[in-house]
């Protein structure tokens, strides 16, 4: 069976594009290799926790951050790699009017999931496209999570168990691994909960007849 990667022409060239991925995130790029996109690794380097700051200071909603972010990441690395099909990806993760960001130890992530625990929060996921400087699609997705009432000695398990690994996630837990024992209840999209809205991103690329209609 061929490669889904093999059969994709730009229409314009009529070669095939070259996709780059803005982001070190390991999770992202398997998904995007599965869906059969010959993916390129270029983490961009922007003041993300600078943008975030400013745009929550404009009272802009969580999931216009996420986009706004995977705009800025795709744009940084698309005004360096001419001609390359730059997929840019951020997510964000509120709880109410309380907003989160990543933490740096296991304590600080055993206090984040003390303040979850029982409760329903979100995950905001957002792409974006850019070429030669210029962002040609972009959109947001939304999941709601609950999480179970657990233990303290359960947590406790499940960070010894987990490790520093869940310290890359905003959530301090990894779906597709012990972090699903964490939850009672999952509303939306699977992509969109490990990080990337998958569907209207392939949606978006072949509107654009970057991937095979």
């Amino acid at each position: 069976m061929k490669k889904v990667d093999a059969q994709l022409r730009d229409k314009a060239t009529g070669a095939p594009p070259r996709f780059v991925l803005a982001s070190k995130s390991a999770i992202r790029g398997d998904m995007l290799r599965a869906a059969g996109l010959a993916i390129e690794t270029i983490p961009a380097s922007i003041d993300e926790r600078g943008f975030e700051r400013r745009w929550q200071a404009d009272n802009l909603a969580p999931d216009r951050v996420a986009e706004a972010l995977a705009r800025e990441k795709a744009l940084a690395v698309s005004r360096a790699e001419p001609g390359a099909v730059v997929i840019g990806a951020d997510q964000t993760m509120a709880m109410g009017e309380q907003r989160f960001s990543k933490v740096a130890t296991l304590a600080q992530a055993r206090d984040k999931l003390l303040a979850l625990r029982g409760r329903r929060h979100e995950l905001h996921a957002a792409y974006a496209l850019a070429r030669d400087g210029e962002v040609i699609a972009s959109g947001a997705a939304s999941a709601r999570l609950t999480m179970r009432n657990f233990s303290d000695a359960f947590l406790d398990d499940y960070l010894d168990r987990a490790g520093k690994g869940i310290l890359g996630s905003v959530g301090c837990y990894q779906l597709e691994g012990l972090g699903v024992t964490l939850f009672e209840a999952i509303e939306g999209d699977y992509f969109t909960i490990l990080g990337l809205p998958l569907l209207p991103l392939l949606a978006a690329l072949r509107e654009r007849g970057l991937a095979t209609a």
